[in-house]
């Protein structure tokens, strides 16, 4: 399940599921009116969500979210399938699970603040300058040039750049 951060003037009202931030946004909108942006908490991505009519959550084994959709293989792929515990579909989503676990590279998640920071911070003091940090890998003058943005913005985009990016 895709996990999702939502932000309202530099400030994070809501971080988890998709389902879950909808509701929150429901009655954030319904308190107050305002320009509220969603981010993908992988890609850094903006991602819409449908916040209205949302249904309070039912009793009950939760909506998986399946889809069905074509996958195009040639014949001894198929067979490789055919011969896994499961099934095909067992087995894909196995494969892409592990490698979903394998984590992100530095360049995925360098893009995923990239996408963040051009979303969500271009009116921030020294905002060109933590790009060219952030592509050039200096970390100290990064943290230096948007420590005085709003902390939850740089704590989400300390998430999506993760450990391994952080002490390059």
């Amino acid at each position: 399940m895709t996990n999702v951060t939502a932000f309202q003037h530099g400030r994070q009202i809501a971080s988890g599921p998709r389902d879950e931030v909808a509701r929150v946004l429901a009655e954030v909108l319904e308190a107050q009116d305002g320009t509220i942006l969603v981010f993908d908490d992988c890609t850094g991505r903006v991602t819409d969500l449908d916040y209205r009519n949302v249904a309070p959550r039912a009793a009950g084994r939760p909506k998986l979210g399946v889809q069905a959709r074509e996958v195009t293989l040639l014949p001894k792929h198929w067979d490789w399938l055919a011969n896994q515990s499961g099934g095909a579909s067992a087995t894909l989503r196995r494969l892409i699970d592990q490698e979903r676990a394998k984590g992100r590279t530095d360049r995925e998640c360098r893009d995923a603040a990239y996408r963040f920071m051009q979303a969500a911070c271009g009116d921030m003091p020294n905002y060109e300058e933590a790009l060219r940090a952030l592509y050039s890998a200096r970390t100290d003058e990064f943290q230096t040039l948007t420590s005085a943005w709003p902390g939850d913005m740089v704590r989400f985009m300390d998430r999506l750049l993760g450990e391994q990016v952080l002490v390059a």
